[in-house]
């Protein structure tokens, strides 16, 4: 539990994964105590900060409850999830039992053994479905186009179920397309590490759909950050995490192409479905009440992320 000078216990859900190993190594960092559950589908051992605790484990093990009582945790931070789009449309059975189910599994851990706040990773990119406006603030309708966005969504409404019966304090923060470092160019989420470790290999990458399609890019450092904030008391509810602006995949394209070296033109295939089309976040509630804005500028982002997979993803 918490010590005299302010240092939490914290469990991260899928603190082996891309952005929740950040988010493991800034808690460290701050020198808080914390400890990683993963089942390692999607992470990798090597992401795992070695000054945590780490069980491999999936979020809707029975057994989870034996970890709380032993850890006896002051903040979890709720990373674990099926994150992919397109997976969620072609297996929305899969997505709402990893996301619904897995993250009921973990609020009755947290309930029963004394938890007292929650830090839940939704998606702002996914949960408003095609905006009714630009840039979206907390209070736009919510009306998802794909699986994983109503997932996501639906475990909000838990979250604000356990804090009126159980008194549970959380805070929600809505991610926009989060990139940087330890993103899988293999994987399926991902445009940025995708296209740098196409160009880096020589191959040559697709863009689905026009790739005029929108979307707002947070560097992970940023994101990171804004856990930390998050675990203040006073902060309470929904927030978007974003840059306020939009931009195109082509741009993204070209600014990588810069970046690389890299000359070749890209190939276009077709549209995915559940993608929103064109989406960027107002952060002015994260602003206001966190104290958060993103720091490092896109360019900026992307030359290190470059760096990374030059030298690590080789």
């Amino acid at each position: 539990m918490a010590t005299q000078d302010g240092k939490l216990k914290v469990l991260v859900t899928g603190g082996a994964g891309f952005i929740g190993s950040h988010v493991v190594d800034a808690l460290v960092e701050a020198g808080h105590e914390v400890v990683i559950v993963d089942d390692l589908s999607t992470g990798r051992a090597s992401n795992i900060n070695p000054r945590a605790r780490f069980y491999q484990m999936d979020i809707r093990d029975p057994h989870l409850s034996e970890v709380f009582e032993q850890e006896r945790f002051d903040i979890v931070n709720h990373h674990a999830a099926q994150m992919d789009v397109r997976k969620s449309v072609a297996d929305p059975l899969f997505d709402a039992d990893v996301n619904i189910r897995g993250s009921l599994n973990l609020l009755e851990c947290a309930r029963k053994s004394g938890v007292r706040k929650i830090v839940y990773i939704s998606t702002g990119g996914a949960v408003y479905g095609e905006p009714e406006y630009l840039p979206c603030d907390e209070a736009h309708p919510v009306n998802p186009i794909c699986p994983y966005g109503a997932s996501k969504h639906t475990v909000e409404h838990y979250l604000y179920m356990y804090r009126v019966l159980y008194g549970l304090a959380y805070a929600v923060l809505r991610y926009p397309n989060v990139y940087g470092p330890r993103q899988d160019p293999n994987g399926e989420a991902g445009v940025v590490a995708i296209f740098i470790g196409q160009m880096l290999a020589g191959k040559q990458p697709t863009i689905f759909g026009s790739g005029e399609q929108e979307r707002d890019f947070v560097y992970v450092g940023d994101c990171s950050r804004a856990n930390l904030l998050a675990m203040e008391d006073h902060v309470q509810g929904i927030f978007n995490i974003g840059s306020g602006r939009g931009t195109t995949i082509n741009q993204i394209y070209a600014l990588l192409s810069e970046i690389t070296g890299y000359r070749r033109p890209p190939v276009y295939g077709p549209p995915r479905a559940g993608e929103t089309f064109r989406i960027f976040l107002d952060a002015t509630k994260a602003r206001r009440e966190m104290g958060w804005a993103p720091q490092v500028s896109l360019e900026e982002g992307l030359r290190r992320t470059v760096a990374y997979f030059r030298t690590q993803e080789g």
